[in-house]
């Protein structure tokens, strides 16, 4: 009768064909890590050290007792001495991949030691998946030593995953992006004109300087930040400096910001109708040339314009032709609008005041000038 049993049970397992995926039990774990399984079949199972982990150190008698079920993957129906060659890691691999799919699509963020570094990028893994992260999207600067990574924990998200393909590229700038982007968003929504912000000053061009308020950065444009005409802004601040700043004009749609200075020095204006009348004769400094006349500067922050025609008794063609750049000169003042901030100057009427003084009692010279008045 029971040699009846065995032969039918026999018989059975020569007849069962095996599927690419069977279960079966643990009938030894040897001392090498290999794994036999018995899978109801003619010829037992056994899985190489080899095909049991992606990690060399990981032992399958620290995880598998014999008696347990185990699940694998057929690789070959023979390998070479009648046993039926399967793989744990690869079935393992197909249902880490299908977790880490979903965890792609709902955007989490992974964190795994880095295992290599070259100057291509860093190499890592999750649960026996490869993950490769270019150096571009590593956020390591050019001066750091990458070999300095193996071994340390980042933070980083999967921005290219293929199922078919074991192409996987993470990104750790993705993260620091997608938090900008929200601060940014943040920011858009409740900033309102007249708003204060500390910043740091970031860049310094010729027309005024860009300033970090946080998440984003607004220009703080010359002339808001002086009065005066042709300056040197490096002479006011430096790359890095702290300052209070003001919203003064908001762009939501291109996204851009002005700022006001409330350190601003007085503007010089608003004592000008105190200091200086029509007529008064005055030293400026010729500070700028047009084909139409010349700049010059009375104070800092305050210039009028001496036209051609009121350069000089002579015909000219270009206020060149009679003046220098730096050149502090005598000028009346022949006419101010306040308001506009506009100042008319004369060099030509000083000219001829002068001119009449030293004719002014010499007998039998009789003179007839006349001026603006």
């Amino acid at each position: 009768m029971e040699n009846f049993e065995e032969l039918y049970k026999e018989s059975i397992k020569n007849d069962t064909k095996l599927d690419r995926i069977v279960t079966g039990k643990i009938i030894n774990i040897t001392s090498k890590g290999e794994i036999y399984v018995d899978l109801n079949y003619k010829a037992d199972g056994i899985i190489p050290r080899s095909e049991y982990s992606f990690d060399i150190n990981d032992n399958p008698a620290d995880e598998f007792n014999i008696g347990d079920e185990i699940t694998a993957e057929v690789v070959k129906m023979n390998d070479g001495v009648g046993n039926v060659l399967l793989s744990f890691k690869r079935l393992k691999e197909k249902e880490q991949r299908a977790k880490l799919e979903e965890k792609v699509k709902h955007g989490e963020i992974f964190e795994t030691k880095i295992s290599q570094a070259n100057e291509k990028g860093l190499t890592t893994e999750i649960d026996g998946i490869r993950v490769f992260i270019p150096m571009s999207l590593s956020e390591i600067k050019r001066d750091e030593n990458i070999e300095n990574y193996i071994g340390k924990s980042i933070q980083y998200k999967i921005i290219e995953f293929m199922p078919g393909s074991r192409k996987v590229i993470g990104s750790k700038k993705i993260i620091s992006d997608e938090k900008k982007e929200k601060e940014e968003n943040e920011f858009w929504n409740q900033v309102q004109i007249g708003q204060e912000y500390q910043g740091v000053i970031v860049s310094i061009n010729s027309y005024g300087v860009f300033v970090d308020i946080g998440p984003v950065q607004g220009l703080l444009h010359v002339s808001d930040i002086t009065w005066r005409r042709n300056v040197d802004i490096n002479k006011y601040f430096k790359i890095g400096q702290v300052i209070q700043t003001t919203i003064k004009e908001i762009d939501k749609q291109n996204r851009k910001i002005k700022l006001a200075y409330p350190d601003k020095e007085p503007n010089p204006w608003n004592s000008v109708e105190d200091k200086y009348h029509k007529n008064d004769i005055i030293k400026v400094t010729i500070k700028k040339f047009m084909p139409f006349g010349a700049f010059a500067e009375l104070e800092d922050g305050v210039e009028g314009l001496i036209h051609i025609s009121q350069i000089s008794d002579e015909r000219i063609t270009k206020p060149e032709d009679k003046l220098e750049l730096s050149q502090k000169v005598d000028a009346k003042i022949i006419g101010i609008d306040i308001e506009n901030k506009k100042i008319e100057l004369s060099i030509k009427d000083v000219n001829t005041l002068n001119l009449e003084d030293e004719l002014k009692g010499v007998e039998g010279i009789t003179f007839n000038l006349s001026s603006n008045e």
